[in-house]
């Protein structure tokens, strides 16, 4: 077994220690209002924000930033940070985005000993950056010598997972309904990585409103399992 599979599945790991558990990016909204609410329509949810929400965000930039730090272009890395930041309009997401993104960092860097990697880091404790989950995770994965569509598979299908499992859990559904969703989501998450390899920078920010404003109605719910 290769070491950039061991490392690709490493930074995959759902039960990675960098609170994913927490988000539901504005599907406990979803729920609530009762537009999400069997296996049919969670299904949909997902296939929804991979291809019509990250694809054109996390995913575009986890590609660039991925390029970025083959080429030690970490002014660009500073570029796409401060971009990331603003098309993410609901605040929970941009500030789940950092957690995640730091709580990575801080896992990755003692094993990842790439200047990019610590030079982003400097920058977030300098605010020079705010230190976005997609881009850290784009830094460990080159430094991990991961490829980079080994890489975009493995972010959304992590993606799709904590979907999965957050929709398992509010719905509720059945593990074996999880399981199958998660099957029937192969061939989308291979066509979207190979789609992902080159992403159109011009499309960035070219998602589905509806996501921002489930999210955004999501801080004002009168009960909440989820941190976003």
């Amino acid at each position: 077994m290769s070491s950039a599979l061991l490392n690709l599945l490493h930074l995959t790991d759902p039960t990675l220690p960098i609170g994913g558990f927490a988000h539901s990016a504005g599907l406990e909204t979803y729920v609530q209002q009762g537009l999400v609410k069997d296996s049919v329509t969670a299904k949909l949810f997902v296939e929804q924000m991979l291809s019509q929400n990250l694809c054109y965000t996390d995913a575009a930039f986890l590609s660039l930033a991925f390029d970025a730090a083959k080429k030690n272009d970490f002014k660009k890395i500073l570029l796409l940070d401060d971009e990331c930041s603003a098309v993410k309009l609901p605040a929970e997401i941009r500030n789940a985005s950092n957690k995640l993104g730091m709580r990575l960092i801080k896992i990755f860097m003692p094993l990842t000993k790439k200047y990019f990697l610590d030079s982003y880091a400097d920058a977030i404790r300098s605010r020079k950056a705010i230190g976005h989950y997609c881009i850290a995770f784009a830094l460990c994965a080159a430094a991990s010598k991961i490829s980079k569509k080994n890489a975009l598979c493995g972010f959304y299908y992590n993606a799709a997972v904590g979907y999965v499992t957050n929709a398992v859990k509010l719905i509720p559904l059945s593990q074996q309904n999880g399981q199958e969703i998660l099957f029937s989501l192969h061939k989308l998450i291979d066509d979207l990585a190979g789609r992902s390899l080159k992403p159109d920078e011009s499309l960035i920010g070219l998602c589905c409103t509806g996501f921002d404003i489930k999210s955004m109605q999501h801080e004002r719910l009168y009960s909440r399992l989820y941190m976003s």
